[in-house]
Parts: structure tokens; C-alpha cells; sequence
């Protein structure tokens, strides 16, 4: 007979790769139930998306096999809870983890990356919700199919907020929302930093695992006020494979890199890295040249978590307001893991920061 003290001592055999320590140390095994030969416990991973999902549950097996005893019936529930940035404390304190999507240049691809990764880690079952904080060209509604819908005003604890817009799970928020499609936003800095406080403060986000912030290209006003006003767990900058993007990429790159701005970059995302003819699946067309987003990567000290392709019938999706369905979501499924990985790795490096510092 074994009891719940043998469970946890087997367990604390299994590291979690990412965090580089045991899952019985980081509250990762709850729920233990034993009743005769049979074995019940819970895995919490750090996030939905987890990449390492299967490794680990085979490492929970193996120990309790090995510590214990092979003859064990066991039942793992694989679950999650994402690991929060004790930075959000301040503000937003119901959103674990805020995202900044980046570019340097335009055309390149930003709001696809920023709605298809929002679309993804809401199916694999995080809460996520998407700001669009392009105010001169939001696009974020379109691509959702929600362009139509009006906000609706709620009060929550005696403050009158804003409703995003629920597209399939996933929480939206753009100025597209309170203009009309051909209504140009001809708006100087002051007012715009002004409006995405608003949409910060002034909106009934919730709770959520990720808040996804779709910023405009460059590094102008926009950047500057959700910087300063709002704690960015870390960002993530978009590029084409072309030496021009490449190098309005690094002046996005550079300005997070800043000692004054300080956020972590969680990785770089090549778009439009090659192309495949739909009747030759084996071929690959660097069309924009090859290896920029990689040498991007290694000088802001980070990694290339993913390359796309281009797809015609994503952008045949996006057009027609279906991401949330869309078959090319697929190719975001690998990128979303490691982003999500990035994240859980980097709030464990701040948590064990502050702790030592403490």
C-alpha cells in the first residue's frame, strides 16, 4: 500500500524542462487520490499550449512506475493555469500576462499574427483577449466578422465600462468598434494616447490568461503610452525576410531594448518566409530572400519562433471576417506553443527576481 507522501516523492523526480524545476516544488500535482491499487492526480501545466504536454505526463508515469510500483493503475488529468507576471499586479489585475505584437514597418503582417495567435490559444482553452491598437487602421473587426457590432455599456463594481465584443470566445477591442468603416480617425498624439487609456481603463476585459495588444507599426505614440501606462509582460516583433523590413524591425526590436522601456522580447515571427505551390507540397520559394528574422533574432538575444508561409486562403479567411475557422490556423499551432513557453519561462525568471530579491 502506498500513501499521498510516496505520490509526491516520486513525482519530485519529474523537472518541468521549461522551469528547471520539479513539478511537486512548482504546485504543478494537486488533486491525489488513492483508493486501493489505483492512483487519481492532477498536472497543472503553466499554460494550455504547452508543448512538453505528452513528455510529462509519460515522466509522471515512469516515476510512479519506477519510485513506486509498475503495478499502479494510474489516471492523470492533464489540465492548466497559466502563470500569471507579478508585474500585472498593479493594473489590470485580473489579466495574468499582456503581449505587445510589434512591427517596424507596415505590410508585414502584424494584426494576421496578432488575431490568428488570439484565435489559436483560445482553442487550445486559455482566455485571451485582443486589443486593437492600431487607431489609424483598425482591422482586428474585420477579421473576425464583427465590423457591425456596437459596443454595449456595462457597470461593474460602480464603474460604467465598455463590453468587448465576444467573437468566439475571444474578447476584442478596437476603435472600429465606435467608428463607422469609412469614417477616416484623423486624431493628433495627445488624443490617441488619450483613447487607448480609455480602452485600457474604460473596457470590462475580465479575467484573462493573455491580453494580446495589436500595435501599429513604428514606434511613435501608441507605443510609447501602453509602455508607460500599462506593465508588458514582453513583446513579440513581426518581420518579412526582406532586408527593408528587416531593418525597421530592428528599430522596433531596439526601442523595448531600451533601459528606460526594458520588456522582454519573447521572439520574432518570420511572415511570408517562403512559398509552396498548393501542387508541389514539398517545394519551398523564398521569394523575399532567407535567414533575416534569424540574424534579427540573435542580436536582440531571443529566437525565431516561427515562420509562415504565404497562405492565399488565410488572407481569403481574414477578407472574410472567418479566422476563428480558418484551416490555415494550423500553422500558428506550433508558434502559439512556444510563445506560450517564452512567456511561462520569462515570468518564472521575474518571479524567482523578485523572490531573491525579497
Amino acid at each position: 500500500m502506498f500513501i499521498k507522501e510516496d505520490v509526491l516523492k516520486a513525482l519530485s523526480h519529474v523537472d518541468d524542462p521549461d522551469l528547471n524545476k520539479d513539478l511537486v516544488t512548482l504546485n504543478m500535482i494537486r488533486d491525489i487520490e488513492i483508493k486501493d491499487n489505483e492512483l487519481w492526480f492532477s498536472v497543472f501545466l503553466t499554460t494550455p499550449a504547452c508543448p512538453l504536454k505528452e513528455m510529462i505526463e509519460t515522466a509522471c508515469r515512469n516515476a510512479i512506475s519506477h519510485f513506486i510500483s509498475p503495478n499502479i493503475k494510474v489516471h492523470i488529468k492533464m489540465t492548466a493555469e497559466v502563470m500569471a507576471d507579478n508585474k500585472t499586479t498593479a493594473q489590470l489585475p485580473n489579466v495574468k500576462n499582456i503581449i505587445a505584437i510589434a512591427s517596424g514597418k507596415g505590410g508585414v503582417g502584424k494584426s494576421t499574427v496578432s488575431a490568428s495567435l488570439a484565435a489559436i490559444l483560445n482553442q487550445y482553452g486559455a482566455s485571451v483577449g485582443l486589443l486593437d491598437a492600431d487607431i489609424y487602421g483598425p482591422s482586428i473587426p474585420l477579421m473576425f466578422g464583427v465590423q457591425n457590432k456596437g459596443i454595449e455599456m456595462v457597470v461593474e463594481e460602480g464603474k460604467e465600462l465598455m463590453q468587448p465584443i465576444n467573437a468566439d470566445g475571444v474578447k476584442l477591442f478596437s476603435i472600429g468598434f465606435l467608428s463607422k468603416p469609412d469614417e477616416a480617425i484623423v486624431w493628433r498624439g495627445p488624443m490617441i494616447s488619450q483613447a487607448l487609456k480609455q480602452f485600457i481603463n474604460g473596457v470590462n476585459w475580465g479575467e484573462l490568461d493573455y491580453l494580446i495588444i495589436d500595435l501599429p507599426p513604428g514606434t511613435g505614440d501608441v507605443q510609447l503610452t501602453l509602455v508607460q501606462t500599462l506593465p508588458i509582460t514582453g513583446a513579440v516583433i513581426v518581420t518579412t525576410p526582406q532586408n527593408m523590413a528587416i531593418s525597421d524591425a530592428k528599430r522596433a526590436a531596439a526601442m523595448f531594448a531600451m533601459p528606460s522601456i526594458n520588456i522582454p522580447i519573447l521572439g520574432v515571427i518570420e511572415n511570408m518566409a517562403y512559398f509552396t505551390p498548393t501542387d508541389m507540397p514539398d517545394k519551398k520559394y523564398y521569394i523575399f530572400g532567407q535567414g533575416g528574422a534569424q540574424v534579427l533574432a540573435e542580436q536582440f538575444n531571443t529566437k525565431v519562433i516561427g515562420q509562415l508561409p504565404i497562405q492565399e486562403n488565410l488572407m481569403t479567411d481574414l477578407d472574410t471576417g472567418k479566422i476563428s475557422n480558418s484551416s490555415s490556423l494550423k500553422n500558428f499551432s506550433e508558434i502559439a506553443k512556444r510563445l506560450a513557453q517564452s512567456i511561462a519561462i520569462q515570468n518564472s525568471k521575474n518571479n524567482n527576481e523578485s523572490a531573491s530579491k525579497g
